[in-house]
């Protein structure tokens, strides 16, 4: 099957390489479309009051000097030709993508982007924890046959699946934990500082609050050692307070 990458840590970023050898082992139809320099916390962003750039690295690898989502919708309605991709994979993202994260990734965007315009998206992330290295070799050796996996279930139309690999070695991983999206903020820590002109200017931190203890969350998979996925939907109305509202206006 014919499989695009993309990722927000960039072109150069090695969960970039770690995803396309993921991919490799699944298809020789692989194509790259990333960005051409970080786009952490980018979200589901567009650009669109300048021009994109596309940068030819190969014959099926390229960079844009823009966000996930530019990348994936370029890739999917422009860059590749013939047959549209079957199967979406981003990542392999440098720290993991749980909880309220999942609303700032670029990650998770360019799976959600894939999504939109019908191709079916897998999110994949590595966490790490402190000043450690990060343990590619986990989400390598687990990821080619948990998306065999996935691919052979499915999915509604209207969902990606997020996948996040425990900050373990490969053969201490607890398994896999079917999660719930967690709560964790992030950036609740603001730094002031003072500029050489003498005016103020803020670093937002990557310090957390404390995790809320909801059994069976993503957050909770990977404090266990365990690999969590979560399937997100792109549907964020909320059913009962919907229900509540119509019976309270009509």
């Amino acid at each position: 099957m014919r499989i695009l990458v993309s990722n927000d840590d960039g072109v150069n970023a090695p969960g970039l390489e770690v995803i396309e050898r993921i991919a490799a082992v699944l298809s020789d139809d692989v194509w790259v479309v990333a960005p051409e320099t970080e786009q952490s916390g980018a979200s589901h962003s567009l650009t669109l009051h300048r021009p994109l750039r596309v940068r030819r690295i190969g014959e099926r690898r390229m960079a844009v000097d823009g966000t996930p989502t530019d990348c994936v919708m370029l890739a999917i309605n422009e860059l590749i030709p013939g047959e549209r991709p079957a199967l979406m994979l981003s990542g392999v993202n440098r720290g993991s993508n749980v909880a309220d994260d999942v609303t700032y990734s670029g990650t998770i965007a360019a799976a959600m982007e894939a999504t939109l315009l019908g191709v079916p998206a897998i999110a994949l992330s590595q966490h790490y924890g402190g000043d450690a290295a990060v343990k590619w070799e986990t989400a390598e050796r687990h990821a080619p046959e948990l998306i065999r996996r996935l691919v052979d279930t499915g999915w509604p139309d209207d969902v990606m699946i997020n996948v996040n690999f425990p900050d373990a070695a490969p053969d201490s991983v607890g398994g896999v934990t079917v999660s719930r999206q967690g709560r964790r903020k992030f950036g609740d820590v603001l730094s002031e500082r003072i500029d050489p002109r003498g005016r103020p200017y803020y670093w937002i931190g990557g310090m957390r609050n404390r995790d809320e203890d909801i059994p069976g969350s993503d957050v909770e998979a990977l404090g266990q050692g365990a690999i969590a996925v979560t399937p997100l939907c792109l549907d964020l109305t909320h059913g009962p307070t919907s229900r509540a509202l119509r019976e309270a206006l009509k």
